[in-house]
C-alpha cells in the first residue's frame, strides 16, 4: 500500500493533483494505494503524517508549505516531499528540508510522470528490503527503512525502530552488517545508524529525530559526514 497526501488550500488544485495521481496509478496498474487530502498545513500536522509521499503547496496561509516541511523533518518524518509552487525561486529552499522534487503550476503531465516514476521506483526499493529476525522457533520480518539504529550489548543486538519499538535478539553486529545496505553506517563499535534518520553530528554524538542521540567515535566523525553527503546525493537530495 502506497500512502499519498495532498496538502493544498486551493480545492481546484488539490483536485487536479488527485486526478493526475489517479490516472498515473491506473495506467501503471497500481491498485494498492490511498490518497488523503488536507486543506491546510495544521490539519496535516495534526494527523499521523504516516505517508509515503506528500504533495505540498508552498504558498498557503501560515504555516506555509516550507514551514510544514521543516516541522515534519524536525519530527523525524521521512516521507518523500514534492512541493507544488508558482515560485521557482522557492525551489532552492527545498534542499533545506530534503525535498524529493517540485512541480511548478500549472502542472505539466510530463514532469508529473517523471517525478512519479522516480518516486514509485524508490518507494518500491525501500519496501522490498528487509531482514528476518529469528528468536528461538519464531521469526519476524523487519523493514530496513523502519530501523533508526541498532546497538549491541553483550551478545544481543537491539533494533530501535521509528515507531518506538525495540527488538532484541542474539546476534553479532558484524554479521548483522552483512545483511543491511549502504544506508547504514557504523558510527561506533557498538552502534550502526540508518543515515535516513541522521540529523547531524555534534559533541561526539549522532543526532537523531525526537532529540535522541547515539555516540560516534572520534575517528569516525569525518567518515560519517562524508557518508551522509554521499547518501543524500544518492537519493537525489
Amino acid at each position: 500500500m502506497i500512502k499519498f497526501a495532498i496538502c493544498d488550500d486551493e480545492p481546484l488544485m488539490a483536485g487536479e493533483v488527485s486526478g493526475y495521481l489517479s490516472r498515473y496509478m491506473e495506467e501503471k496498474s497500481i491498485a494498492s494505494y490511498s490518497v488523503s487530502t488536507f486543506s491546510d498545513g495544521r490539519s496535516l500536522l495534526e494527523g499521523s503524517c504516516d505517508f509515503d509521499l506528500i504533495f505540498l503547496d508552498i504558498r498557503m496561509e501560515p504555516p506555509d508549505g516550507m514551514e510544514i516541511a521543516r516541522t515534519l523533518r524536525q519530527q523525524g518524518n521521512r516521507s518523500l516531499l514534492v512541493f507544488i509552487t508558482v515560485l521557482k525561486e522557492c525551489v532552492f529552499d527545498a534542499f533545506e528540508v530534503e525535498a524529493y522534487d517540485y512541480l511548478v503550476k500549472p502542472l505539466d503531465d510530463v514532469h508529473f510522470r517523471r517525478t512519479m516514476d522516480r518516486a514509485v521506483r524508490l518507494l518500491g526499493q525501500r519496501a522490498a528490503k528487509s531482514i528476518v529476525i529469528q528468536r528461538g522457533s519464531s521469526c519476524e520480518v523487519v523493514l530496513l527503512s523502519d530501523i533508526v539504529y541498532c546497538e549491541v550489548q553483550g551478545r544481543k543486538i537491539y533494533l530501535h525502530q521509528k515507531d518506538g519499538r525495540t527488538i532484541d535478539y542474539y546476534h553479532k553486529l558484524n554479521d548483522f552488517e552483512q545483511h543491511v545496505d549502504g544506508r547504514f553506517f557504523k558510527c561506533h563499535r557498538s552502534y550502526l545508524v540508518n543515515l535516513d534518520y541522521v540529523r547531524g553530528c555534534s559533541g561526539g554524538q549522532v543526532l537523531l529525530p525526537q532529540g535522541d542521540a547515539i555516540p560516534v567515535s572520534r575517528l569516525r566523525e569525518r567518515d560519517l559526514a562524508q557518508a551522509l553527503l554521499r547518501h543524500m546525493k544518492g537519493r537525489g537530495l
